[in-house]
């Protein structure tokens, strides 16, 4: 029997629909069909300020001085089971909003426990070994946290215009990974 699992989706496409959130759409499916509840979060449409360095999440209890949208996507990351963390490749790294998010767990990332993650990324690059600076960026937020399980990583290379990455393998490998978390 399968054990339903919470999974969080954080797609930081600046471009609804585009090639690393239409990857991010067909793990969703996937894991939606194998009966895991699933929630996206769009970061365009969050707004989360950059870390500032103010050291007020130091303090035990206090955490973040910012009041913005990120106190409820931490709520959510450390409630889940399953974290997706999707990015285009920028000049090869993470896209900032990415950035800025990984940044701002740092009030409370020693709660963000014992999770399975998955990693999106798409690119115009067609290489998958040009990805590995960015997929060591993710990598180094996992090292900072307890029991976290790097699972599995799909590459969307050679996607540079929105829709350039339908109807290609990694589609049914998007899905095909959402199904079997």
């Amino acid at each position: 029997m399968l054990m339903e699992k919470k999974v969080l989706i954080l797609s930081a496409s600046p471009r609804k629909g585009g090639n690393s959130d239409t990857l991010c759409n067909q793990f969703m499916e996937g894991a939606q069909q194998a009966g895991h509840q699933v929630e996206k979060i769009f970061l365009k449409e969050k707004k989360i300020n950059y870390c500032t360095g103010c050291g007020a999440c130091y303090n035990p209890g206090n955490g973040c001085s910012q009041k913005d949208d990120m106190a409820n996507v931490l709520d959510k990351m450390i409630a889940a089971d399953v974290i997706v963390m999707a990015t285009p490749v920028y000049f090869y790294t993470m896209n900032g909003q990415m950035k800025t998010l990984i940044d701002r767990t740092c009030a409370r990332y020693t709660e963000i426990n014992d999770k399975e993650f998955y990693f999106i990324v798409s690119a115009a690059d067609d290489s998958k070994l040009s990805m590995t600076r960015t997929i060591e960026e993710f990598r180094g937020f996992l090292y900072c946290l307890e029991g976290a399980n790097e699972k599995d990583i799909i590459y969307g290379t050679g996607a540079w215009q929105v829709g350039d990455i339908k109807n290609r393998p990694v589609m049914e490998e998007a899905f095909r990974l959402g199904k079997n978390i």
